[in-house]
């Protein structure tokens, strides 16, 4: 399974939709959003492909509206954090700026961690846990996402044009 991953698209529909977009035409076959969507409008843009998403810090005051959403749309909403399993392997997911979301869903034992809220594409392993911040899609230096091959763990960053 081919999973597309952003985060920190801050409301930046046009550009959202262009990443998701380019997701797709890279085999992309669900999406997962790390949270700070700023808007129910990323929500509705999400549900393209079976999708789930987490609140960042900037979606704090939107949680009702955004409940809705995705209430309308099937979009699954985890919530603060959570953890969704596919191809057999569990992937937990949080916006990243509450370190006691990490530590818990560390503590599930996932084979993959998604997060964002730095703004800044990053991959790193913690002991066999495979962390993966896709970018962002608003003030960043380079604006990315991140596909991820689920079984075999290949992975890539995809640059999104202004």
């Amino acid at each position: 399974m081919r999973l597309g991953i952003l985060s920190d698209t801050h409301d930046e529909i046009e550009r959202t939709r262009r990443a998701i977009e380019m997701l797709r035409a890279a085999g992309a076959e669900a999406l997962v959003h790390c949270g700070d969507l700023a808007s129910a409008a990323i929500v509705e843009l999400l549900a393209v492909l079976p999708a789930w998403f987490v609140f960042g810090n900037h979606d704090a005051d939107s949680v009702p509206y955004l409940y809705r959403a995705a209430a309308g749309t099937g979009v699954e909403c985890l919530g603060w954090c959570g953890v969704i399993e596919a191809a057999g392997k569990r992937i937990a997911v949080t916006h990243g700026h509450m370190s006691s979301d990490v530590r818990h869903l560390l503590g599930e034992g996932p084979d993959y961690l998604l997060s964002g809220h730095t703004h800044v594409a990053a991959f790193t392993t913690a002991g066999t846990v495979r962390r993966i911040n896709p970018g962002a899609l608003k003030r960043a230096d380079t604006f990315t996402v991140a596909l991820l091959e689920v079984e075999s763990g290949a992975f890539r960053f995809l640059d999104v044009p202004e």
